[in-house]
């Protein structure tokens, strides 16, 4: 929140926009409007197939590695291998993103990432596959990753533009969560059938559809940005930048907490299928579509949004902790699946709402580093929170692990909305409105206030 008037709305760019505003301030834009923009059609139209591969290969990597060892803590191991890298290296990656063209550094790191689901392949179709290599590969995959997730966050900017990136960064959420819905169910026929040898390869060959994409772009109509120069001190440069930016680093922080401890969904949701409801890969990928069919409605409701909004930032992230603990003691499989609806979709307005008021409350020479940054605390910490939450899954079973990452995030929600409403001089008010029950931020009141009153 700012200090200002609007303490529950993120600062949005100083320059004049023409698109029509709505009575809450925020654009009025159509769902797809950002669609209507070449450069970023192509980079929608390559991103939907190489999700839907990336979403096989995570689901098949998951459903091999517990195949191969039996446990949950590996499959932590496994994602937080992943997620290392960023957390080493993550910003450094945005000092790279900042300082050379974003469109050349996509077309590396794409084929990178394509290269590496090609070896995974090979080694399972080969059938000499190793729960090492799979971990080899899941760290060079992360250590693309570190270049490939800035400059991807940050380049939609310049295919859009500011009156257009809100709208753009919640269709890229729908486009995730779009594969999401067909990469698993897709992924768990073919280890049924045919073996998870040929998913990796699927996801391989899915990598040539965004290199064709991004072959394709016109560069003249992109929007351009200023690049960082070469120089000493830019990675404390960043740092300096959103530590004296409150709009920018508490939401930072709150979704450090649920990007650590609250999306562990890999771990939860293969220790729920194997150990509590007892069911094969195919009912585990089904799992993951349901929890994709709500993120891809969070995604899409929140491309309707024409503004950002820090407390509705923070009421998602206590909302989702408390469907995550509801979650955790569900009694049968059939409440336990059907809340993974909500989870998805409240887990993703809580991401996107977080990723566009940090994208558009950032100097466009300084947003490779902050969403570097964004990306450490909310992918980074993974390495922390998987091994931690494997374990506690491991010890002392599915539903208490998963009840542990919804308690946090709900800890951490409420703690950090405190902070934001001291901050924005706001307190707690909590009544009925309009007939219903109201929990929302107010102004304190000050003693000229209290004066007027009186």
């Amino acid at each position: 929140m700012s200090t200002g008037p609007g303490a529950d709305s993120a600062p949005v760019p100083h320059k004049p926009s023409t698109t029509p505003r709505s009575r809450d301030g925020g654009s009025r834009k159509g769902t797809f409007s950002s669609l209507s923009i070449r450069n970023y059609r192509l980079f929608f139209t390559g991103a939907i197939v190489s999700n839907t591969g990336t979403w096989m290969a995570r689901i098949t990597q998951d459903w091999l590695v517990l195949s191969l060892t039996g446990s949950a803590a590996a499959v932590g191991i496994t994602t937080a291998l992943q997620f290392l890298p960023m957390l080493l290296f993550g910003l450094y990656g945005g000092v790279i993103a900042d300082r050379y063209p974003k469109r050349r550094l996509l077309l590396v790191s794409q084929a990178a990432l394509g290269l590496c689901g090609l070896a995974l392949a090979v080694l399972t179709l080969s059938g000499h596959v190793q729960v090492w290599h799979v971990y080899l590969i899941a760290f060079l995959l992360g250590m693309v990753t570190v270049v490939d997730n800035p400059a991807r966050q940050s380049f939609v900017s310049e295919m859009v533009g500011p009156d257009q990136l809100r709208n753009a960064v919640s269709l890229n959420s729908a486009n995730f969560q779009s594969a999401r819905l067909v990469g698993p169910a897709v992924a768990g026929v073919l280890i049924a059938g045919v073996g998870s040898g040929w998913a990796f390869l699927i996801n391989g060959l899915s990598f040539l559809a965004p290199l064709t994409a991004l072959w394709l772009m016109r560069t003249s109509e992109l929007h351009k940005v200023e690049r960082a120069p070469r120089g000493k001190g830019q990675l404390r440069e960043g740092l300096r930048y959103v530590a004296g930016r409150p709009d920018l680093i508490w939401p930072i922080v709150l979704v450090g907490f649920i990007g650590t401890f609250g999306f562990n969904f890999p771990i939860w949701l293969t220790a729920f299928s194997d150990e509590v409801f007892h069911v094969g890969a195919g009912t585990y990928g089904f799992l993951n579509t349901l929890m994709a069919a709500g993120s891809l409605a969070g995604a899409l409701l929140a491309a309707r949004r024409g503004s950002t909004r820090l407390r509705m930032l923070v009421i998602a992230a206590g909302v989702f902790g408390a469907l995550e603990i509801m979650a955790a003691l569900a009694p049968s499989f059939w409440m336990f699946a059907l809340l993974l609806v909500p989870i998805g979709m409240i887990g993703l307005t809580v991401n996107i709402t977080a990723n566009s008021a940090v994208q558009m409350a950032t100097d466009p020479a300084m947003r490779g580093r902050v969403m570097s940054l964004y990306m450490m605390v909310f992918a980074g910490g993974t390495p922390i929170g998987a091994p931690l939450l494997g374990w506690v899954t491991d010890t002392y079973g599915a539903r208490a692990g998963f009840a542990t990452g919804g308690l946090v995030s709900l800890a951490a929600a409420a703690g950090i909305g405190l902070v934001l409403a001291r901050i924005g001089n706001l307190r707690l008010a909590m009544g009925w409105r309009h007939g219903h029950p109201s929990v929302r931020f107010v102004p304190r009141a000050t003693p000229q206030r209290l004066a007027t009153a009186a």
